[in-house]
């Protein structure tokens, strides 16, 4: 429905699946991704929220309506009793694009930018086939941009469309070594005047809920077999800088490294080159799902796209650790609390102490109980 406030949906199309009562039979689940469907230009990853109705319609001949359904069902209509406005373009502006992946979806926003106001004009989803499902984090992001574009032809055709991205899409779509569908992609998508920008802070309410871009999947969904954790925190004093790393194996054993940084670096920038030093040790290690932790709230926020780097160092090191997160299956980075990481605060302060960066051995030893008559009286 086309309003003088914009483009909005039908109300009596939002009721009908407001009103819809849990199913109890196939047909039921098809009345319903039907009706999600119709409204799914409205909907930020339909298809991801969707995903529960599509696995029981893929049984086809037997019907489960479990936990997971009837979450994502209640989940869906709580999302739909505000569903967000969107907006009709003006002629030949720029429109900014955010891509987003999931194990089994991929999902897109198309937006404007207006007195510093993110504007949603269409939201697009699309879910994953198997052969899909295997391609890589970057494969998949590419493939975001290509169904993107054949459903938006007429957007594409008629405006300058800016990606905003902190992954490396255009080098990958622009190397002549890459894959054949990638190259096939790459031709199709020349016909438009697309530019690659870094990703900025999502200020719109309605869109925060598609800052989740190259998750891929949550680590959780990792088997407990695969998982490797990384542990980061840097340091910089008077004495120097440093970083410290701690990495866990699936196994449980602990790589500890302090490692004194040759260079002055900032707070900040301490606290990436511990992030990018860790995602290369990891990587170089064996790890393919790697959930990481840090206690920097400007890194991890940076690092998400909720927070916008400014400065020239932070987004460099943004584009590095965007090249590094392509290497893995799945990566995550999380904000713990400064006391639950304790022991890479104290590698990191270690290695900013130290004068010079010879390898060394310290020997720790426990003592239970004094050893010295006068200590022990205290």
């Amino acid at each position: 429905m086309v309003t003088h406030r914009g483009i909005e949906a039908n109300p009596l199309k939002i009721k009908a699946i407001i009103d819809m009562k849990a199913p109890t039979c196939l047909n039921e689940v098809q009345r319903l991704t039907g009706r999600i469907a119709v409204l799914s230009r409205f909907i930020s990853k339909s298809a991801k929220k969707s995903l529960p109705f599509f696995k029981i319609l893929r049984k086809a001949k037997t019907f489960e309506w479990g936990t997971p359904c009837q979450l994502a069902f209640e989940e869906l209509k709580a999302y739909l009793a505000s569903l967000p406005l969107l907006i009709k373009p003006s002629p030949g502006e720029i429109l900014y694009l955010y891509l987003s992946v999931a194990p089994q979806a991929v999902s897109f926003v198309l937006l404007r930018e207006e007195d510093g106001k993110q504007l949603p004009i269409y939201y697009v989803s699309k879910v994953l086939n198997r052969a899909e499902g295997r391609y890589t984090p970057i494969e998949k992001m590419a493939l975001a941009l290509i169904v993107t574009a054949r459903r938006l032809r007429p957007y594409f055709l008629s405006h300058p469309i800016g990606v905003k991205t902190n992954t490396p899409l255009k080098q990958t779509l622009g190397k002549p070594d890459t894959s054949g569908r990638l190259v096939k992609w790459a031709m199709e998508l020349s016909e438009y005047d697309i530019s690659y920008l870094p990703r900025t802070t999502i200020k719109a309410q309605a869109l925060v809920d598609f800052i989740s871009e190259m998750t891929e999947m949550t680590i959780e969904e990792a088997s407990q077999d695969q998982k490797w954790l990384l542990q980061v925190d840097g340091s910089s004093t008077a004495q120097g800088s440093g970083a410290g790393i701690v990495i866990t194996t699936p196994q449980g054993e602990d790589l500890e490294f302090a490692i004194k940084l040759g260079f002055k670096a900032s707070n900040n920038e301490a606290e990436y080159e511990a992030l990018v030093i860790g995602m290369r040790m990891a990587h170089e290690t064996g790890a393919k799902h790697l959930l990481t932790y840090s206690d920097s709230q400007l890194v991890v926020k940076q690092v998400e796209g909720t927070y916008e780097a400014k400065e020239e160092s932070m987004i460099q090191y943004l584009q590095q650790i965007a090249d590094l997160k392509t290497k893995f299956h799945h990566f995550q980075i999380l904000q713990i609390p400064r006391e639950e990481n304790a022991k890479v605060d104290f590698l990191s302060k270690l290695a900013s102490s130290l004068e010079d960066c010879r390898t060394r051995h310290i020997t720790i030893h426990y003592l239970p109980e004094a050893r010295t008559p006068w200590l022990s009286s205290l």
